[in-house]
């Protein structure tokens, strides 16, 4: 028995494995029966879509997934590999309230120890669904809906410009929507506030492997492999000009791509760094440290698709009909220069950056410790 009465607080924390295992549908049916908030990983956002979305945890997550971690008992952990991106540099400040069960068909990743007293299953992740699915498991209803008040109370906080372009794109999309998103800030955007509606949509993204120029040719491959299916893909200004020339590609095979360039003229993550700990030496990620990007409308038009230059986000009001037809589109989409990404939790001291006000986080902390 994973369950025990003495758990009041659960949590299911799922990572890419769970879909390599094909084991999406037995996620969502355990949490339709018991109403165990759902938490990911970035890389398995899209396992949670608008009817189980809380969030994600580790550096760049949403701020109440960490919060929640602090304040549940108990953790059931399925094909994430809990990195030192989702765990922090000191494990003991991970979750200090709650057991950890580990699920993994790696061994290498169950032999590193993330708590003293954790229980380990290697396993395929679908045979341990099926079998915690057979499980008299109580109902968790109240305990979730403490976690989505206090989601409720910080949703005006940590909203950057880059989070309201993809809550902007998300609206736009169709249900079960195929988006491919790049490295970088705009990954990050989008595993915090890109939302797909139904339960069959997709997010590509790289994760850890970095692979910064990737969205496009994740887009063309997608779409190819659903007979020319539509992809949304978007990418920040940086990681656009590294695969630039497979618009080529796009437009020779008529493919019914939509590229969201998130343009801030600067290569965000990288000069965030140097902003915040080189005293804004921008070596070669700005303007003033010898990066610029070209005319992206231009591009794109040279190749033959058509495209737009936006100073807002908000005009993609005027583009529904670009946005829906079968035809490459692509909007490229003007940023400050000083987007930053937040929440980010310090590598130094385990805090969340920037600080909210302290009465709306002991409010949140009363939610969850109710």
């Amino acid at each position: 028995m994973i369950f025990q009465a003495k758990y009041k607080k659960p949590i299911l924390l799922v990572g890419s494995g769970v879909r390599m295992a094909n084991a999406v549908e037995l996620v969502h049916s355990f949490v339709r029966k018991t109403n165990v908030p759902l938490l990911t990983t970035m890389n398995a956002v899209d396992i949670a879509p608008e009817e189980f979305h809380i969030g994600f945890i580790g550096t760049h997550g949403n701020r109440i997934a960490n919060m929640i971690l602090n304040e549940c008992d108990l953790i059931i952990s399925v094909g994430a590999r809990l990195g030192i991106r989702q765990v922090g540099r000191y494990t003991a400040n991970f979750a200090p309230h709650a057991d950890l069960i580990r699920v993994d068909i790696d061994e290498n990743e169950l032999g590193r120890n993330i708590k003293p007293n954790e229980q380990k299953y290697r396993t395929d992740a679908k045979d341990f669904m099926t079998m915690l699915l057979e499980e008299n498991v109580p109902d968790f209803s109240a305990w979730k809906e403490q976690c989505m008040t206090a989601k409720g109370l910080l949703a005006d906080y940590d909203q950057q410009e880059g989070n309201a372009v993809i809550e902007k794109i998300g609206s736009y999309l169709p249900e079960n929507a195929i988006v491919s998103v790049d490295v970088g800030m705009n990954q990050c955007w989008c595993a915090q506030s890109l939302v797909l509606k139904g339960t069959k949509g997709r997010i590509l993204i790289s994760g850890g492997y970095g692979t910064m120029g990737c969205a496009l040719p994740f887009a063309i491959g997608a779409s190819i492999s659903m007979n020319n299916g539509f992809v949304y893909c978007i990418s920040g200004d940086g990681g656009m000009q590294m695969n630039i020339q497979e618009l080529e590609t796009i437009k020779r095979e008529n493919l019914p791509i939509k590229i969201f360039v998130l343009n801030n003229r600067v290569l965000g993550k990288i000069s965030e760094t140097q902003h915040f700990n080189h005293g804004d030496r921008f070596a070669a990620t700005a303007v003033s440290g010898g990066y610029t990007v070209p005319d992206f409308k231009k591009i794109a038009e040279a190749y033959g698709i058509k495209a737009a230059s936006l100073k807002s986000y908000k005009e993609l009001d005027h583009f529904y009909e670009w946005i829906s037809d079968r035809e490459p589109g692509l909007f490229d989409i003007s940023l400050s220069e000083n987007s930053f990404l937040t929440p980010k939790i310090k590598w130094e001291t385990g805090k969340i950056f920037p600080a909210i006000p302290i009465d709306v986080i002991e409010n949140v902390k009363s939610i969850l410790q109710r």
